[in-house]
């Protein structure tokens, strides 16, 4: 039965169209998700499967407010066309204990006086107060990492008088931060990261792993549906058997732990040093570490030339840009009989796929992740043109 359009008075007054879909229902938007992907990544012999849906509201694992108002009344939403803050604490997409949250943090905003910082340039408000963003991210078992993106660190004494009653008010609260992101440019958070909880992570449960997310660490916005992602790859690798196995982009691990299996090596590659810190973290956990090893590294670099060359199967989950020519060239020349790769970006992927000219694509499936968008996560197993396999077989020094 089709769902029934969600129903959003944000949107309807116009105050927000960050949901470019939301008068579409649901059914229409995962159809036309479908019609446009296969239309971009088509191939002889290319079996799609089933697409993996999505909760139409209350799916979204993380918040991005920007601070609005005043320390009195303040807005966490979005800025409006003048500048002024757009409040959007209800929004439907957020997960239930975001929703819960959100009145409790901007009471937090009105005790510790928190002065939401202005974007306008004009006196007399002229760029002043400290508080930019408040980011949260909530779990699957409830518990919530929620990061304050200030100015500065003069809040902070401020803040940590009040932690006590936020942990009383917000028992689910696990990790509370404040980021100092001091300039006055387009960018949600900065370098410096202080942490005010005694806990430093926030784990994702999903299934038998558990994936440690530090403040900057990167997740799917989406958890049944990520969780439904890696738990597909894992299947298509099992039937694959691959012995030695390369993730590109692994971030905190997560295909690299749910791809691990007995006499297989797996290798993780991810720029960001806290990443690999979570990474390692989740796989000593989960009893692992004979099995897989993390390395801090430029997915794109030269460098990783060898291990590709002896990669059975390379995973890549590159961002929006995609893996770019280099990459895929690299790609070609590795060892790899398969890459499984998995992209936010369709349009990107085509351009890849193209540049793979020795692989082709033989397993694909679109994973909404993103609800009321024309986004789309989509999963594609390719496999090298067996000509080719032979001549990089004879090629690899044994």
């Amino acid at each position: 039965m089709a769902l029934a359009v969600l129903d959003c008075t944000h949107f309807t007054v116009g105050e927000c169209r960050s949901c470019a879909w939301l008068g579409r229902g649901y059914d229409d938007q995962l159809a036309a998700k479908q019609t446009a992907t296969r239309a971009l990544v088509d191939a002889p012999g290319l079996r799609w499967e089933q697409p993996v849906t999505s909760p139409d509201a209350g799916f979204r694992n993380k918040a991005k407010m920007v601070a609005g108002g005043t320390a009195d009344a303040p807005t966490l939403g979005i800025l409006g066309a003048d500048g002024a803050g757009v409040d959007l604490r209800d929004c439907a997409l957020h997960t239930p204990g975001i929703v819960a949250a959100l009145p409790v943090l901007a009471e937090l905003v009105r005790r510790a006086d928190l002065t939401p910082y202005d974007v306008r340039s004009a006196a007399p408000v002229a760029r002043r107060g400290e508080l930019k963003h408040v980011l949260v991210t909530e779990s699957p078992d409830g518990e919530l990492m929620v990061r304050l993106v200030v100015r500065s660190t003069a809040t902070e004494a401020r803040v940590r008088k009040y932690l006590p009653w936020l942990r009383d008010v917000l028992p689910g609260l696990r990790v509370l931060t404040l980021n100092v992101q001091p300039e006055h440019r387009a960018v949600l958070e900065g370098d410096r990261e202080i942490v005010l909880t005694r806990a430093e992570t926030l784990p994702m449960r999903l299934g038998a792993i558990s994936l440690h997310l530090r403040p900057r660490s990167f997740f799917q916005t989406n958890t049944a549906v990520a969780a439904a992602l890696y738990t597909e790859a894992a299947a298509w690798v099992a039937d694959l058997a691959p012995r030695r196995v390369v993730d590109l982009y692994c971030g905190v691990g997560g295909f690299a732990l749910h791809l691990a299996a007995p006499g297989r090596r797996v290798t993780g590659i991810e720029i960001s040093a806290d990443a690999i810190a979570s990474a390692e973290r989740s796989r000593d956990e989960a009893g692992l570490p004979g099995t897989i090893d993390f390395a801090v590294g430029d997915a794109t670099a030269p460098a990783h030339t060898g291990l590709l060359r002896a990669a059975d199967l390379v995973v890549v989950n590159p961002p929006r840009r995609g893996l770019g020519h280099d990459l895929s060239q690299r790609l070609e020349e590795s060892g790899a009989a398969h890459v499984l790769y998995s992209s936010c970006n369709p349009e990107t992927l085509a351009r890849d796929l193209a540049d793979l000219a020795s692989y082709r694509p033989v397993r694909g499936r679109l994973l909404d992740m993103f609800p009321q968008t024309p986004h789309a996560e989509v999963l594609v197993l390719l496999e090298r043109d067996a000509q080719r396999r032979e001549y990089v077989a004879s090629e690899t020094p044994t």
